[in-house]
């Protein structure tokens, strides 16, 4: 696929065997084990990662869930866990890394507690809030392209911001695989909700992606991503075409995000909506910092937007 196919679009995967309670080889030295978690915003539940053999790094632990930790110690019975690495603040992917840590003394490694993408306006309430996991400390705080090395393998951190502030890919290293959490996924395109995500960010992380030559990705939800660069370059395309679909429904004479939710995300399911409208929010923060919409104070979900 071609940078300039402007008609490319995600070929999106929602076929996945979730396998919960089980420890399924996903690569060489890489088993997964999904949470019982799901729902519309989750998929079939949040993967977690084993990887290496004897001496392990498990990355998004996830939940809180008292099945989801029993099918991880059997899983992960007889090894040694050196590190809990966590690729962003989320309840579905951060919490049970406490736990985890309280049984097997593994340091937590991850970019940093959560934080929004940018300040919260006077006034206003994050939408998302509930969903943050703000108790989350991890033990050492990653700086973008440091490695974390175990016995056989090495994890180097690829800091991708977009979907939160925090959020991190992890690179194994010498095999190509990268574990893309949240940022790009197979099944869906992923939430980006301010003030937690920011679109700018979002889409300069996929362009940091398209420099890379990874093979594989395996993300936070649902099934392996097998052509990541085509991929990468289908959901930049979409991205844009998002975009331009909120910037013509302006043009054509819609003010608020409720309208153009209506119509740009029709066929997509009702529950959604709302993450659809903050969706369009992050587009419209976007424009409105290029200069191609303009709107009265800061954008907001209640707030009216026009042409530049």
């Amino acid at each position: 696929m071609s940078e300039t196919d402007e008609q490319a679009v995600p070929q999106f995967v929602t076929e996945f065997e979730a396998l919960h309670g089980m420890a399924v080889p996903v690569a060489e030295g890489v088993q997964r084990v999904t949470a019982p978690n799901a729902s519309p915003f989750t998929f079939h539940g949040t993967n977690t990662y084993i990887v290496g053999r004897n001496s392990v790094c498990v990355i998004d632990p996830g939940p809180d869930n008292d099945a989801h930790f029993e099918a991880l110690m059997a899983a992960l019975e007889g090894r040694e866990v050196t590190h809990i690495a966590v690729s962003h603040t989320h309840r579905d992917h951060s919490p049970l890394a406490r736990r985890l840590k309280q049984k097997t003394g593994a340091v937590i490694v991850a970019e940093g507690p959560h934080r929004p993408s940018r300040p919260l306006f006077e006034g206003e309430l994050n939408p998302f809030a509930e969903s943050a996991d703000t108790d989350f400390v991890p033990d050492i705080a990653l700086v973008d392209g440091q490695t974390v090395d175990g016995n056989g393998w090495r994890l180097t951190a690829v800091h991708t911001p977009g979907h939160t502030a925090n959020h991190t890919a992890f690179a194994l290293e010498e095999t190509g695989i990268l574990f893309s959490a949240d940022h790009v996924m197979a099944w869906a395109t992923s939430i980006v909700a301010p003030p937690d995500g920011a679109m700018s960010d979002y889409m300069a992380s996929l362009d940091r992606l398209l420099e890379r030559d990874d093979r594989l990705y395996l993300p936070g939800h649902g099934g392996a991503v097998t052509a990541p660069q085509s991929f990468v370059r289908a959901l930049r395309t979409h991205r844009r075409m998002r975009e331009r679909a909120v910037l013509e429904r302006i043009i054509k004479g819609d003010r608020r995000i409720a309208d153009m939710v209506s119509v740009i995300y029709a066929s997509t399911d009702p529950r959604l909506h709302g993450a659809a409208a903050l969706s369009v929010l992050a587009h419209l923060e976007d424009l409105v910092e290029k200069g191609l919409i303009v709107t009265d104070g800061p954008p907001k979900l209640s707030g009216e937007y026009r042409p530049g």
